[in-house]
């Protein structure tokens, strides 16, 4: 029997118990995991939830509860802690099975909570013409991700990139190559022609209005040199950013350019000033958000050229004309772009009858932070997705020479990803990260190169035992420990951070599984010579297995190697 049939057994025969005894259950029994793994494999507090309704004292009414519950297929224990908490202890023969599982079933994990939902998920989408900034590579490893948990969960999943290739970020690299001389082909030369673009905007009116000019010639392509020098740093961002993303494991479904977007968005915008979504405002066009509980915004500027906003709409659009049979859509940018989105949200459902009763959310990011502070583009302490990557993967390259690896660049360059990503995804969606270098490439303790060598600790066993002759067998009578215990839980784990979208709660689970699992292995001699060995190494493979769908999920390469 599957742990979670077990889990929803408990769940129906607690709120059937309480049907007995006269209580409505008012709200769905919750089950959850003790704090303590010593306590059992489940917990409850249903019993402290109901003692007011009841008017009993909460130990009083579990220990009824308890002894109305009487046996559990797959639960050898049920007993009551504290203050009137409920614990139910698995049965050896429950984990045997899941232990099994794990080692036999290649998708171990999986389920099937998605299946026939097409996902639409968007992320990275950068400013082109300057190097990826820190924020975009924030968004593509959530979005990534992300997108692999819904996938685990059997969601049919588009990933969607939205690069930015006109407008205001684009005219002041236009114009900061002009005032540097710098090429078009150096993605540091981009770096420092929007620095200094931008720079003019905010401080030169002079600057500003030339800016401005150069971003209306660029609409109209009306100029031939101001042409090619975006043409030529459009095409030099793009390959840096599909290096960068081949690095990282992303690979898009489709690309929507801004320059696409811009004239549908226009369009759908005009189409619908005459039935009152859109109207004309100091000589621009605004949705009122005030209708829907928000803010104003603008979607055609008073120059006539369409803002992020109109071509949001323009996107949206072209996304569901691609794939028409869509069922939910995510966008995965930063937390400061949260009110921005909610008007867009509120305009799509009102411009687009398909979108209405759809799942349609914004997925925030957070800053990652050094201890310099909050990083900029506009300012010249950048620092960039290649350039951080870059500086872990020479740092791991020590690191990879002394490893048994084949390739041992490649070994760095994975360690490098799996210490930015797990630093990333180790919080929860929106909140700021504070990147620790030094902490990030330990091979030891909260660090994603922690996971991978633990994952190649299980594989160096598996070897051994192979070459000790050693056949990996579970043993259905033998007692649980804290690792098969929390090995069985993955599922589980993977089923509800793909409910609310938060892949911390794959990296959390990991950590205390490797914890678990080199703890055992440092007092635990696995290939000892005894009949228990097959057991062991049973429970290594399952282990292993586990660690690698695990690592999948967060998109942290998994080397046999380390």
């Amino acid at each position: 029997m599957r742990l979670m049939e077990i889990r929803r057994q408990i769940e129906d025969a607690i709120t059937h118990t309480l049907a007995e005894l006269g209580i409505t259950a008012t709200v769905p029994v919750v089950l959850e995991y003790p704090a303590d793994i010593t306590h059992g494999d489940y917990s409850t507090n249903v019993a402290l939830v109901y003692a007011k309704v009841t008017q009993k004292n909460p130990k009083l009414l579990a220990e009824e509860i308890v002894t109305h519950l009487g046996s559990i297929d797959g639960v050898a224990k049920i007993e009551i802690a504290g203050p009137g908490f409920i614990n139910f202890t698995l049965a050896p023969q429950a984990v045997a099975t899941s232990l099994e599982q794990a080692r036999a079933t290649d998708m171990w994990g999986a389920n099937t909570t998605l299946k026939g939902e097409q996902i639409l998920m968007e992320y990275t989408s950068p400013n082109l013409f300057k190097p990826l900034h820190i924020g975009n590579l924030v968004g593509n490893i959530l979005g990534e991700s992300i997108a692999r948990l819904m996938q685990f969960s059997g969601g049919t999943v588009m990933r969607l990139n939205y690069p930015s290739d006109i407008g205001p970020t684009v005219a002041k690299g236009v114009w900061g190559l002009i005032q540097t001389k710098g090429s078009p082909k150096d993605i540091k030369a981009l770096g420092e022609a929007y620095r200094t673009g931008n720079d003019g905007y905010e401080n030169s009116p002079a600057a500003k209005t030339e800016i401005d000019a150069i971003n209306k010639k660029l609409y109209e392509e009306s100029d031939p040199i101001l042409n090619e020098l975006r043409r030529l740093g459009i095409e030099t961002s793009r390959a840096h950013l599909d290096a960068l993303c081949a690095k990282l494991g992303t690979n898009f479904d489709t690309e929507i350019f801004e320059s696409e977007a811009g004239p549908v968005g226009q369009k759908i915008v005009m189409e619908h000033m005459a039935d009152g979504i859109f109207e004309k405002s100091d000589g621009a066009v605004v949705f009122s958000g005030e209708q829907s509980g928000l803010h104003t915004r603008v979607f055609i500027n008073s120059a006539g050229l369409p803002t992020y906003e109109a071509k949001d709409l323009g996107n949206f659009f072209l996304k569901q004309q691609k794939y028409p049979q869509w069922t939910e859509s995510f966008v995965v940018t930063g937390v400061e772009q949260q009110e921005y989105f909610k008007v867009i949200i509120a305009a799509i459902k009102k411009v687009f009858p398909t979108a209405e009763g759809k799942r349609i959310e914004h997925i925030p990011t957070g800053f990652l932070t050094l201890t310099t502070g909050k990083m900029s583009s506009r300012k010249g302490n950048v620092l960039t997705g290649e350039s951080l990557i870059a500086d872990l993967e020479e740092s791991a390259k020590e690191r990879a020479a002394e490893s048994r690896a084949e390739n041992h660049d490649k070994l760095a360059e994975q360690i490098a990803v799996a210490a930015i990503k797990y630093q990333i995804l180790k919080q929860g969606s929106g909140k700021n990260i504070i990147f620790d270098r030094e902490k990030a490439l330990s091979m030891e303790g909260d660090s994603g190169p922690y996971l991978q060598y633990t994952y190649a600790r299980t594989c160096a066993i598996s070897i051994k035992a192979k070459e000790s002759g050693v056949v990996a067998e579970i043993n259905a009578d033998a007692a649980p420990n804290d690792v098969t215990r929390l090995l069985v839980r993955f599922p589980e784990i993977v089923a509800h951070a793909s409910e609310v979208l938060e892949p911390h709660l794959v990296t959390q689970y990991l950590l205390l599984l490797a914890a678990a699992f080199n703890s055992w292995y440092a007092q635990e001699q696995i290939l000892d010579g005894t009949p228990e060995a097959a057991h062991k190494v049973a429970v290594v493979e399952a282990l292993s297995r586990t660690l690698k769908n695990g690592l999948w999920i967060l998109g942290i390469p998994a080397p046999e190697q380390i």
